[in-house]
């Protein structure tokens, strides 16, 4: 192993909160491998570069030397995780959360070593719990500290309200602690209130409190919220090489430099134009999880398609029309099929108004609007989207 120095300098870059540096130099001094925690509730079937910002620390941790415990939460993704929420998860079935879990590991492993991952679903010891053993746990936290989180706090004084589910939440994450026998555990910094519920847990079985390493919440393509799929912010790891270079040619400038410290574990160069640095940006990303030849290939693609304007030669997506040829029923299909997602008519309209949907690079602004559509046109969607049409 390295010096503890030296993983410490590895270890601490980009992260918000350690409780504390000193107790993580510690457990490194010993020079023992540590057993390193992360907890993931698989509430949807892909992995996002949002989720993928605490499993590169876990690689960190993993290439110097120390043992990674993957906890799937298929019993909490049950309940739904409350931080940041100003209102109730949809609760999942077990089935669900099982058919989510699978693709999640999956992904997971394109970024950990699964050779040296141990992965351990939550189930496994939640499932077999009495009622009795469920209220004993319970009656080692207090209503007093659950009302403490700031999300609990501004529902209630908002007259919102919060399920008594939602508060076994913190207690169940602290549990995993305590039987993975966790030394550090990560998490985003919305997760410092359940983590510190876990170091309380492990003092009261006799264990050493575990480490608390959070880690910023990486805003979406948006540049304001959480990355999310739910918002259509995000960029999964498993995206198209050319989609997944679009997408990160879409963030805001001022976001660069956090992209590349959580997304690539890199300092920016800011010598660089903020094009540039963009688009090495997202060739290192296709890289990271395509190939090189993919992040390169993704590159010359956006540049025929928006450096140049060359969209004539350009490698798009073919939508066959229908029998609707109206500008909105044909943008509202081409969406659908090439892009699998759902705008509204009112979201197209403003598209339009706004200038951004184009036939041959001539806008389109009326919605009703039957054109003579002609085979491979090509109709421009919006900033980041482009088909080219088909006769049926």
């Amino acid at each position: 192993m390295l010096p503890v120095s030296e993983q410490l300098e590895i270890l601490m870059r980009g992260t918000v909160t350690i409780h504390s540096e000193k107790e993580l130099a510690t457990k490194l001094a010993r020079g023992k491998p540590l057993r390193v925690k992360l907890g993931v509730d698989p509430t949807a079937p892909d992995i996002h570069l949002g989720h993928a910002v605490g499993l590169r620390k876990l690689r960190q941790f993993q290439e110097l030397g120390h043992h990674i415990v993957l906890i799937i939460g298929d019993f909490t993704a049950m309940i739904g995780d409350p931080s940041g929420r100003s209102s109730t998860r949809p609760p999942l079935t077990h089935d669900e959360a099982m058919a989510n879990a699978k693709t999640f590991t999956e992904q997971a492993f394109l970024l950990l070593d699964k050779a040296k991952t141990e992965v351990v679903f939550n189930g496994d010891w939640f499932a077999k719990m009495s009622f009795m053993e469920v209220i004993k746990l319970n009656a080692r936290v207090t209503l007093n500290q659950m009302m403490q989180r700031e999300d609990f706090k501004n529902r209630f004084g908002q007259g919102h309200e919060i399920r008594l589910h939602e508060i076994q939440y913190p207690i169940m994450q602290g549990w995993d602690s305590v039987v993975v026998r966790a030394d550090v555990e990560i998490g985003g910094s919305d997760q410092l209130f359940n983590i510190l519920v876990g170091r309380d847990l492990q003092k009261e079985e006799g264990q050493e409190p575990q480490v608390v390493m959070t880690l910023p919440l990486l805003e979406g393509l948006d540049g304001v919220k959480k990355m999310s799929k739910s918002l259509g912010n995000y960029v999964g790891l498993t995206d198209p090489p050319k989609e997944m270079f679009g997408k990160l040619m879409s963030i805001p400038d001022e976001l660069m430099e956090k992209y590349y410290l959580l997304v690539l574990g890199e300092i920016m160069d800011k010598s660089l134009h903020p094009m540039e640095a963009k688009k090495q940006l997202a060739v290192k990303c296709v890289a990271s999880y395509h190939s090189g030849a993919a992040g390169q290939e993704a590159r010359a693609d956006f540049e025929t398609r928006f450096s140049k304007r060359d969209l004539e030669h350009a490698d798009l997506p073919v939508v066959k029309l229908g029998d609707r040829r109206d500008v909105l029923g044909v943008v509202l299909q081409a969406y659908a099929e090439a892009f699998q997602t759902n705008p509204s008519g009112g979201e197209v309209r403003r598209l339009l108004q706004g200038g951004s949907v184009q036939l041959n690079g001539e806008k389109l602004t009326d919605p009703k609007v039957e054109p003579v559509w002609k085979n491979g046109d090509v109709l421009k969607l919006d900033k980041k989207r482009q088909v080219r049409l088909a006769l049926a």
